[in-house]
């Protein structure tokens, strides 16, 4: 790229083109091995960063009611709540790959831990609303860059086990999404009643993550583990990395396209990016058909999850459901990510065109949310399970910007701008809502409205499905 400035995506693929060379102090040659111990250490820090990915969000959802009575908010403000997730995933995702270039990706999953922790300790004691966005903001930056970056570790630390290592990844978001919206409120009504102590014990988890990432931030080398496939194939599974790299909305994602190679046990993507160019010719990414509409699938995508961890719970509740089975309805939701995010890209590989996917993806969540305009309280569990599988779209959107080139730029272009484009695009979204059930008074309108935006999302992910690649459009 001309110029001293570089584009983010520019940053993401620097940094996966340094997490695959051989290590400067052995060139050519493989790297040393890393100490069992090290090893375990490596992926409990996975594990336990991936669970606390989700519950600053989730775990607002279910007490929402409390907090807005606790702080004197209106709906239109906490529409404005529920809309600072993706607006910091957007924002703060930008900066990861220049930090992690500076200080190193372990430094910057630290830090972001950190941020989290802090954030999540911060929030109880907040005096009013302001101070609350705040604290909000600053735990959700540091998911930001956590998210940005956790696949790049995967692959720098374990690039001869990159599938389960993945998997191992995409549990654990799947885990902490649904346990922190099933548990906090009975939790919060243990320690009392008071949704203080129910978001602010978050913290705690926060900072037993951090523990392991104090000694791992310390390791600034570009590979920590070795193996069989260190300097092979799996070295190169940059197109995992960077369809990850926005992090998943509702939990699990398995990356791009799935399956494994026969020869070398590699996903699939992988062996393919191995026989790719590594570079292709110029492209024009914000000039790109395919590139637009799936920035926009994926932007209507995120708009569904973010409205539905943030208000899903006060819908239940306004109709008659407890606040702790609200709880338990939303988590419900969260954990039909964990089996169709394996499921869905194995069969959408399959698919010459996964805009078949697209359709019935959207038409569960029309019919779900029918239901909940109809029948909110008699008809909850289904409903639940129905928009928890339309959900599901987000690592369908993944999968499908694997599938939608051939080079790793490519890849790498096409997934930093159809997920920063499409965190921007989602921003709206929840605050709509929360202005129209201020003004509304009910939930008729707001759901007509979540509804309306299937349609954008169906249409966006039926032109983003056709047969053809990025590449193409060059």
């Amino acid at each position: 790229m001309v110029g001293m400035h570089t584009s983010p995506s520019d940053d993401l693929a620097t940094l996966d083109t340094a997490a695959s060379a051989p290590s400067p102090a052995e060139p050519g040659g493989p790297r040393r091995a890393a100490s069992p111990w090290r090893g375990r250490v490596m992926a409990a820090g996975l594990l336990l960063a991936a669970l606390n990915l989700r519950p600053a969000v989730t775990t607002l959802g279910p007490l929402l009611e409390e907090v807005r009575d606790g702080l004197g908010m209106s709906g239109t403000v906490a529409g404005v709540l529920t809309s600072v997730p993706p607006a910091c995933f957007a924002l703060f995702g930008f900066t990861a790959p220049r930090l992690a270039r500076r200080w190193g990706p372990g430094a910057v999953v630290c830090a972001g831990l950190a941020a989290i922790a802090a954030g999540l300790l911060l929030r109880p004691f907040a005096g009013g609303t302001v101070v609350f966005l705040a604290a909000s903001a600053l735990a959700l930056a540091g998911i930001a860059v956590s998210n940005v970056l956790m696949p790049v570790i995967v692959k720098r630390w374990f690039p001869d086990r990159v599938g389960a290592m993945t998997g191992l990844y995409s549990m654990g978001l799947s885990l902490g999404t649904a346990v922190a919206a099933a548990v906090t409120v009975p939790m919060t009504d243990a320690l009392g009643g008071s949704w203080r102590a129910g978001l602010g014990v978050w913290a705690l988890l926060a900072a037993v993550a951090l523990v392991p990432w104090l000694f791992l931030a310390r390791d600034r080398t570009s590979g920590a583990e070795s193996g069989p496939g260190a300097n092979g194939p799996v070295a190169s599974a940059s197109v995992a990395s960077a369809s990850e790299a926005g992090g998943s909305e509702t939990g699990g994602g398995t990356g791009t396209r799935t399956g494994t190679d026969t020869d070398t046990g590699a996903p699939a993507a992988v062996a393919e990016t191995a026989a790719a160019p590594a570079d292709g010719p110029a492209i024009r990414i914000a000039r790109s058909p395919l590139a637009w509409a799936m920035a926009v699938f994926f932007g209507f995508q995120a708009t569904a999850a973010y409205i539905s961890m943030g208000w899903m719970p006060q819908i239940f509740r306004d109709a008659g459901v407890s606040a702790s089975t609200s709880g338990l309805l939303l988590a419900v939701m969260m954990a039909m990510g964990v089996p169709l995010a394996f499921v869905l890209p194995r069969i959408a590989a399959r698919l010459r065109h996964q805009g078949v996917l697209v359709v019935i993806l959207g038409v569960l969540g029309l019919i779900g949310y029918g239901g909940l305009w109809l029948a909110p309280a008699e008809g909850a569990w289904l409903w639940a399970l129905l928009l928890g599988v339309a959900n599901c779209a987000f690592p369908l959107a993944l999968t499908m910007i694997g599938m939608r080139t051939r080079t790793h730029a490519g890849v790498v272009r096409l997934s930093a701008f159809a997920q920063s484009v499409g965190y921007l695009l989602s921003i709206p979204g929840p605050l709509l809502v929360g202005v129209l059930y201020q003004h509304s008074g009910g939930w008729g309108q707001p759901l007509a409205l979540m509804a309306g935006f299937m349609v954008p999302q169906i249409v966006a992910g039926v032109l983003a499905g056709r047969d053809r690649t990025l590449e193409d459009e060059g």
